[in-house]
């Protein structure tokens, strides 16, 4: 690798953008591709897959042949709210290879008891995500029902472009969210990306099955990135 090409991996790498070590198996030469990057022809297609997928390989592009060497930032679910659904999602984020943290400044159900071996922030989504600012390899699932608590980081999350942003609650609660978040500045465009109510659609009625379908969309949305841009540009997914 070329110093200028390390050079700017390792600076994408600490600001938790994604990129990818583009090698000329031809000739040796590389070069770094950033995620939203144009890169014209077969190699911008092949990129793009890349990042999806997040899988190193060689492919053949414009009659010549690369190594795509993938490098994406570990995604992390933040939680806002220390609750049951909270409880049963953690043990499975952590399997599923998304480091969870938890927000909730009510101290009596942000303990150590009811969530060992999770990371715990018993504070206002405000001072926190203040100093660990979201970035678009977060997923942000707000589960408290209080407004006072989860609305300022769902503005967070919009602001801050994350994959994934989720919240719990019925179409009427969301209906009276929307226009609170209307006035604080989200656009309409930006509020449609809610998952609201959260969770893919499997009947769950318990805590346990609603943290399984908010993983699993959690996951859908990850791996679905930049897929329907994609589909509109008329490329294979």
């Amino acid at each position: 690798m070329n110093p200028i090409s390390l050079k700017k991996l390792n600076e994408e790498r600490r600001a938790r953008r994604a990129a990818i070590l583009v090698t000329d198996l031809g000739d040796g030469s590389d070069r770094i591709v950033c995620e939203g990057e144009a890169v014209a022809g077969g190699l911008g297609e092949a990129a793009a897959k890349a990042f999806r997928s997040g899988s190193s390989g060689s492919v053949e592009a414009d009659g010549r042949t690369f190594f795509l060497n993938v490098h994406l930032p570990q995604p992390r679910l933040v939680v806002i709210g220390a609750v049951h659904i909270s409880q049963a999602l953690a043990p499975m984020a952590r399997v599923a290879g998304y480091p969870l943290e938890i927000i909730d400044p009510r101290t009596a159900f942000a303990t150590k008891d009811r969530f060992p071996d999770v990371t715990l922030h018993p504070e206002w989504p405000v001072d926190v995500l203040a100093a660990r600012p979201l970035d678009g390899y977060t997923a942000l699932a707000a589960l408290t029902h209080d407004p006072k608590i989860d609305d300022f980081a769902l503005k967070a999350a919009l602001d801050a472009g994350c994959f994934y942003v989720g919240a719990l609650g019925s179409r009427k609660t969301h209906a009276k969210r929307v226009e609170r978040l209307l006035a604080m500045g989200a656009t309409a465009d930006e509020i449609a990306r809610i998952h609201a109510p959260i969770g893919i659609e499997i009947g769950a009625a318990s805590p346990p099955e609603i943290a399984v379908a908010v993983l699993a969309q959690v996951i859908q949305a990850f791996r679905s990135r930049g897929a329907a841009a994609a589909a509109a540009r008329g490329e294979a997914a």
